[in-house]
């Protein structure tokens, strides 16, 4: 059964649940992570820090309500934790609440965990056995199904209080149907494997959204009852708590957090542990520090001491079953991952910039302890290359280096103090300087008038390809100066155009030359046009004359 499934609008490809998962059962694909089923140990610890909440538990509400319509009775199995997460809250407040949902009834699941301790009392006793590792936890169950399976021989081959419990009710009551209510998210997943012992898993959240939907309130109601000792399993240590501890042969120990678990299974697989009954638990501090709990309750010490001060003195009055009913089988889990070779690690490593044994920085960025690990689950399709920082960083100053040398034009980056953070070496033939070091760190204005930086910086308005006269470097440039808000820097880019300048001042002085013998051309021909009119007027007006003399001769004839 998948338990938990992604929401992939809210993965945000931060790796903070890879980081967390204890045996790195999620793959990355298209910068989303997904849960790998037959890997997953199901701990929680990926819903509990998403910080988008990608991750969700598959709510069992409408199956334990279709349950109800059943017309079978539908008895609650109530997990004892539930005295941290409903602080003040007996149970018999909680059995009249749940009752008003429609349940025939509830009752601790405790119950069961009393059967479960007498069956692990018993298997100590007869002293058949050199390790024998609680079987309460689904998770821890998972983890030596998949990751230690030589293993298996120690792990007590007896029901979870869950399945112990509700396998009573219905030998007591027939054609009953059952629903445990708790804070882990394994429990969806055991009920489904082992079918017909839990009809359905609520987990204490889906419970008190239920309650919210029917305006159902608990009463701050306190109950004891003096036989209720195993309600001390949901501790660290509770399982110890409530058992005899009476074989001289055997140590007795409780080990929390997933970590610490399989630390004890390598050294009980090399030969290093030997007699000795061990609990363990997937969640540090056991069940009160369940996934669901830790997530909206977290509250360890209070937690502990609400669950210790409702459990009682003495056993809870159940009649024992025998050992065959109650028994339960583990099988291995195979994971069926192809290892690489040693060349396709090696080559997965260069891939990620990584060619000598310095370069594996083992940051544990990506999630991963190791970089070998993390080629491996490239190698495995687990994860992507691009998951490394060190790489990314790299490679993203590799390619914004590249840029920066390769640019014509010149660069500098300012502070808001107007602090020179950066110069490439376009800027510095610009202006005359050897190296970076001579300006790095100190004041634009050895170098540069600083007046359009301090009008960009105070309007915030960037200046965009401004022509202007570098007297100092006798240099012309076109400046383009931008205010990084997000980082708080200047950036100024500098474009020489002195050639272009150069090359536009001489067509100009080409042009004045051309206008300036234009115009001594045209004043010259006109000149010569007024010289050459004034000679015809006077030839003219002597013609005139002429003619005129002539026609008054001629006419006194």
């Amino acid at each position: 059964m998948d338990c938990l499934t992604l929401k992939k609008s809210n993965c945000k490809n931060c790796y903070k649940c890879i980081r967390h998962c204890p045996v790195k059962s999620i793959r990355f694909s298209g910068n989303q992570a997904y849960i790998i089923g037959n890997e997953c140990i199901l701990c929680g610890q990926c819903f509990v820090v998403c910080p988008q909440d990608a991750k969700q538990i598959v709510d069992e509400t409408e199956k334990a309500k279709v349950l109800l319509q059943s017309g079978d009775p539908v008895y609650v199995s109530l997990a004892p934790s539930f005295a941290a997460n409903y602080e003040g809250v007996g149970i018999g407040a909680m059995r009249e609440a749940i009752k008003q949902l429609g349940f025939a009834d509830a009752e601790e699941t405790a119950i069961g965990a009393t059967i479960v301790k007498r069956e692990y009392d018993r298997m100590v006793n007869e002293d058949n056995m050199d390790i024998i590792i609680s079987s309460c936890c689904h998770s821890i169950n998972l983890l030596i199904q998949k990751y230690f399976p030589k293993e298996l021989p120690y792990l007590a081959n007896v029901m979870s209080p869950m399945q112990a419990h509700c396998s009573d009710i219905k030998k007591r009551y027939p054609n009953a149907k059952t629903v445990f209510i708790g804070p882990c998210v394994a429990k969806k997943d055991e009920a489904s494997y082992y079918e017909g012992i839990v009809d359905a898993v609520l987990t204490f959240d889906e419970l008190t959204r239920w309650f919210k939907s029917e305006n159902i309130e608990l009463k701050q109601e306190m109950d004891s009852d003096d036989n209720s000792k195993a309600r001390f399993f949901p501790t660290t240590g509770g399982i110890l708590k409530t058992m005899a501890q009476d074989n001289p042969s055997y140590t007795y120990m409780a080990l929390d957090g997933v970590q610490n678990c399989i630390e004890a299974l390598r050294d009980i697989e090399n030969g290093k542990i030997h007699n000795c009954f061990i609990e363990m638990s997937a969640c540090v501090g056991s069940c009160v520090g369940g996934p669901v709990m830790e997530k909206f309750h977290r509250s360890p010490v209070r937690d502990y001491m609400s669950v210790a001060n409702f459990a009682g003195k003495n056993d809870f009055d159940i009649a024992q079953p025998d050992s065959l009913s109650i028994k339960k089988n583990f099988t291995v889990i195979e994971r069926k991952l192809q290892p690489p070779s040693e060349t396709e690690i090696t080559e997965i490593l260069r891939q990620m910039g990584k060619t000598k044994p310095s370069d594996e920085l083992n940051c544990g960025s990506c999630g991963y302890d190791t970089c070998r690990e993390k080629a491996i689950a490239i190698y495995q399709g687990k994860a992507e290359i691009s998951m490394c920082l060190p790489y990314l960083k790299d490679k993203a100053e590799s390619f914004s280096d590249t840029i920066v040398r390769s640019t014509p034009n010149g660069l500098i980056v300012l502070n808001e103090k107007l602090e020179v953070q950066q110069i490439n070496k376009a800027a510095l033939k610009i202006m005359n300087l050897r190296s970076a070091s001579d300006i790095l760190g100190d004041q634009v204005v050895r170098v540069l008038e600083p007046k359009y930086f301090m009008q960009v910086l105070s309007s915030g308005r960037n200046i965009h390809n401004k022509r202007m006269y570098l007297a100092e470097y006798e240099k012309y440039v076109e400046q383009t100066i931008v205010y990084d808000k997000d980082y708080r820097l200047l950036v100024c880019i500098m474009r020489d155009v002195t050639e272009e300048e150069t090359v536009r001042e001489q067509k100009e002085s080409i042009s004045r030359q051309t206008v300036e013998i234009a115009d001594k051309v045209v004043d010259k021909q006109m000149r010569i046009v007024q010289e050459i009119a004034s000679l015809l007027g006077e030839t003219a007006a002597e013609t005139k004359i002429a003619l005129s003399k002539l026609k008054e001769s001629i006419s006194d004839e």
